[in-house]
């Protein structure tokens, strides 16, 4: 019966395969990055090691990061999709070695008279294992093991996702607090404009709409001031579901002034192969290899299925002499199914598994090139926006300029009150425009993070399944 045993465990080695080779296609993009007046051109031989401590330098940010990374729901069920395809493997990978079980039973009879019969047995051994000799049971592992990854290369979306929004939301959290700062300048400026023009008003030179108009500007200002309470309050609230948790204020930036300089620039001009790294593009690669696997596994179903079933052990119809030596007996056979006729149905599931395989090489070549496209139009905002801060720090320098002069010249008797007004409402959307272009300038470096795949501490968030 062992050399049974030994027999069946190597022929179930032994099996072959039916599946095609995954050949990976050449990426579908080009091998550097544009380049052009839109674009930095710089000279990087290789992509630096990322993670994101070495791109947001914060150290506030990245107490916030390891506090998201350890609390945040998304990324608590992104983990244990990754436990489940893990388990899901050892499911399917089981049903490649035999089963081995016991049993034991006991039946006594009395027909009434004083000799009753008795029958006691012990036995244990394979019930119904099947020979994978042609690669079906080992396909469908190694398509679940492929699955498995995708779904850890999933949970690293999620992952880098969550470094991303948390970098986001705190750098406009620090313009909100900006912004806000602007709209209570700007209302400061029209209290004293209210005041000095209902002054001029009562000694009779100034007209009452000069009066309503500052007030409007007042107002108008007033309003800013609450929508932007509103819209830091909503900040702070994202910024509190991100981590998961309660959030120290002390950990949130007062300007985005202090923001700006810990988001680290990301150089361009790297290869664009890089993006083959990229979880997303991962996750398409093994879903491509599983789809390979399911193949071999639908051409498998197309051979006869070989079962076979190996019993040993002890059968008395006394039970003190159960483990005698004549006792002992033991059994082996075999069995083969193979379906003769199932109207094309086997070879529609070889069809539909080539089919899917068809789509996840699409698949997997579209998630490249989405890739390169993001990173393209990061890189094309980062080559022109210091221009754009300069030009927006430039327009706030003379707009406060000509609202100082024109509020003079109003003062003087030279200009009108309409004058001041317009010179008013124009610094007040050069700043908050300067303000924006600040943000973006933040935005693009976060977004380049991203797009590259970023953080390379998010390789892996357990062993890979085996």
């Amino acid at each position: 019966m062992i050399r049974a045993l030994l027999l069946t465990s190597t022929l179930a080695l032994a099996g072959c395969s039916l599946a095609p080779k995954t050949v990976l296609p050449a990426p579908p993009v080009p091998q550097s990055w544009p380049a052009g007046d839109a674009y930095l051109l710089q000279s990087e031989a290789a992509l630096p090691i990322l993670s994101y401590r070495s791109v947001f330098t914060d150290p506030r940010l990245q107490a916030l990061t390891e506090q998201a990374l350890a609390n945040n729901r998304d990324l608590r069920t992104a983990y244990a999709n990754v436990a489940a395809a893990r388990a899901q493997v050892r499911v399917t990978r089981s049903g490649q070695f035999p089963e081995l079980g016991v049993n034991a039973g006991a039946d006594y009879s009395d027909g009434g008279n004083s000799n009753g019969a008795g029958d006691f047995s012990l036995r244990g051994g394979i019930t119904a294992f099947e020979l994978d000799l042609f690669g079906k049971l080992a396909n469908a592992t190694e398509a679940d093991r492929n699955r498995a990854l995708g779904t850890e290369a999933a949970s690293r979306t999620v992952r880098l996702a969550l470094i991303a929004n948390l970098a986001d939301a705190w750098a406009t959290y620090g313009a909100g607090r900006d912004l806000l700062k602007i709209a209570e300048d700007t209302a400061a400026n029209a209290r004293e404009s209210v005041r000095l023009t209902r002054a001029r008003l009562d000694g009779g030179v100034a007209p009452r709409t000069d009066l309503r108009q500052a007030e409007q500007i007042l107002a108008t200002a007033e309003d800013s001031i609450a929508q932007q309470r509103t819209a830091i309050a909503q900040d702070e609230n994202l910024i509190r579901l991100l981590v998961g948790g309660d959030v120290d204020r002390a950990l949130l930036p007062t300007s985005l002034t202090e923001v700006t300089p810990t988001i680290v620039s990301l150089p361009a001009g790297v290869s664009s192969e890089i993006l083959l790294r990229r979880p997303d593009v991962i996750e398409s690669e093994y879903g491509l290899r599983a789809a390979n696997a399911d193949i071999g596994a639908a051409r498998a179903r197309l051979f006869p299925s070989i079962s076979l079933t190996g019993l040993l052990g002890f059968a008395s119809n006394a039970l003190g002499s159960l483990f005698d030596s004549g006792s002992f007996s033991w059994s082996a056979g075999g069995d083969a199914t193979a379906t003769i006729f199932d109207a094309g149905g086997r070879r529609a599931g070889v069809a539909v598994s080539e089919a899917q395989r068809d789509a996840a090489l699409a698949g997997y070549e579209g998630a490249i090139q989405t890739a390169f496209r993001e990173v393209a139009d990061a890189l094309a905002v980062q080559g022109t926006i210091s221009e754009r801060v300069r030009a927006a720090a430039a327009n706030s320098a003379a707009a406060a300029d000509t609202a100082t002069l024109t509020d003079a010249r109003y003062k003087g008797g030279v200009d009108s009150f309409l004058s001041s007004l317009d010179a008013q409402r124009s610094l007040y959307a050069a700043r908050r425009s300067e303000i924006g272009t600040q943000l973006l300038l933040v935005s693009t470096r976060i977004a380049l993070f991203r797009a590259l795949g970023g953080d390379s501490s998010a390789g892996s968030t357990a062993p890979a399944p085996r």
